[in-house]
């Protein structure tokens, strides 16, 4: 695995050049005859990656396989797009990585349903595969903003002489939750808490 000088959203012009070694998931492949692009992304945003039959030869035919979600590293050269292909919608849209060496990091299972289109699965479907889920832009920008609140909110009372203190919490044990941790009660024989460890808490 190559160590990552960047994101996949930072790139840009100032940095044509450059070399520069990249992480991340497989978001999109195509094929162009000896050519092929990928779109490699981070939680930070994607970048296009280009691979030159030339540059690998025998290699070529597994970059050819290449599946969405896969994850790959990735070292290579940022070299400006041509005017044609610039993509404005992309905050690298005026770069693409020509690359000079990659590694296999893990190859994806055939996905249970399309990442990009969260109505191409049921709601309940989703949650089943949460883990994929979770790698939908939408829901990663939702958990930014439910951390920077948080966040927020611990500096100012922080800053405000608060203190954040953990206690364990003992209650009568409920029905249909995770498997309690039993507390003898010392005054009543016989009788016990339950330290909780409920989902629904």
């Amino acid at each position: 695995m190559f160590k990552r000088t960047h994101t996949c959203g930072e790139l840009n012009k100032s940095n044509v050049g450059s070399k520069v070694q990249l992480n991340g998931w497989v978001n999109t492949v195509r094929l162009h005859g000896k050519i092929v692009f990928v779109d490699l992304r981070d939680r930070y945003g994607k970048t296009q990656l280009v691979f030159d039959e030339n540059s690998f030869n025998d290699e070529f035919e597994k970059i050819k396989k290449f599946s969405v979600e896969d994850v790959i590293s990735i070292k290579g050269v940022v070299e400006n797009r041509s005017d044609s292909s610039i993509n404005p919608a992309m905050d690298t849209g005026e770069i693409e990585i020509a690359i000079t060496g990659y590694i296999m990091l893990n190859e994806a299972a055939p996905l249970p349903f399309v990442l990009s289109d969260r109505n191409s699965a049921e709601e309940h479907f989703r949650l089943k595969y949460r883990y994929l889920e979770l790698r939908i832009e939408e829901l990663q920008k939702n958990i930014i903003i439910r951390h920077n609140t948080y966040q927020a909110t611990r500096d100012y009372l922080s800053k405000n002489n608060f203190l954040e203190i953990e206690t364990p919490m003992l209650m009568k044990s409920t029905p249909e939750g995770a498997r309690d941790y039993l507390v003898p009660s010392r005054l009543h024989h016989g009788k016990f808490y339950a330290l909780p460890q409920s989902p629904q808490i």
